[in-house]
Formats: structure tokens, sequence, C-alpha cells
């Protein structure tokens, strides 16, 4: 699952509109409920920041250490140990606890009716359904790549290349 900053805005309103419609929080007026939506928007576009962080890391971790690209994933949980991030099914459950964090301080949310466990839930639904979109791009560019080495420097180009095509044709960046 991978979330993608095309889809942030989207995400945003169906989280912020269907806590509000729920009768869950409950916002100072239609100018409030714009700028929660705004202030949900803000968690997810540092979410994104950190793991490109993390991604560049772990990169020049591979290099550092001459490791091939397949390695990435050990790479990428070395150095992300020791630091309280999400990633993959556990970033739904990291981007959600950082949600509920920003309705407790945001001035914009008048008050909370419904307990963690519920806010939570919800919250993960629409990013379930939002972030499993990115698997269906991996599935097609995989499909085309079918030629080239896994794990090569021209796989990951390609790759690369490629997934940003499909993910703008998609509208998801």
């Amino acid at each position: 699952m991978r979330l993608y900053a095309g889809k942030i805005p989207v995400i945003s309103k169906e989280i912020v509109a269907s806590l509000v419609r729920d009768g869950d929080i409950e916002v100072a007026s239609k100018d409030g409920q714009d700028e929660l939506e705004l202030d949900v928007q803000a968690v997810l576009k540092e979410y994104l920041r950190i793991e490109r962080e993390l991604v560049d890391q772990a990169k020049d971790y591979l290099q550092e250490h001459g490791l091939p690209y397949s390695d990435f994933g050990k790479a990428m949980k070395s150095v992300s140990e020791g630091r309280e991030f999400g990633r993959g099914e556990d970033a739904i459950s990291y981007i959600t606890a950082q949600v509920i964090g920003c309705f407790m301080c945001s001035a914009h949310v008048e008050e909370i009716f419904s307990d963690d466990a519920t806010l939570n839930r919800k919250m993960r639904a629409v990013l379930r359904k939002h972030m499993s979109e990115g698997q269906d791009v991996e599935r097609e560019v995989r499909a085309r790549m079918k030629n080239i080495e896994e794990g090569s420097r021209e796989w990951e180009v390609e790759f690369s290349r490629l997934r940003d095509e499909i993910s703008k044709k998609k509208g998801l960046e």
C-alpha cells in the first residue's frame, strides 16, 4: 500500500466529511471544516516527506555498503529503526494516530464524540481504499517489465519511469 500525493486532498476531504457527517467530530463552521481538511492534508504530506527521506537514506545505505537493490527492504528496515514510522500496513495505523493527534490539538475541532478506536476504524477504511490503488499500478508496471531483470539498475530506472507515467494517467500523483 502506498500513499500518493495526488490522493491527499481526496482522502482528507473524505475523512473529515465522513467523521462530521456521522457525528464523530464537531467543527465550528464550514470554514472550520475546510481548515480541518487542510490540517489532515498537512499530516499526510508530512508522512510522505518522512517516507521520501527514509527512502533516500536507504538508497545511500545500499550504495555505502555495496549492496544490491534487492536488499532495499532490509536497508529500509535498518534506517527506519528507532524512528516511530509505519510502512506498509503499519502506515495506516501511524497515519490514523497522527490524524487523531491533529484533531486533539486543532482549533477547528469543537468536540470529539467518538473514541479513538471508532475514529481509527473509520479513517482506516478510507485510507485503505485509496492507498490500495497503488497496488494496481505496481501490478501493471511489473506486467510491462517482464523482460528486464529485477534488481538491476535498468530495472530500477524503468520501474520508476513507468510507475510515474501510469500514476499520472490515473491521477494519483
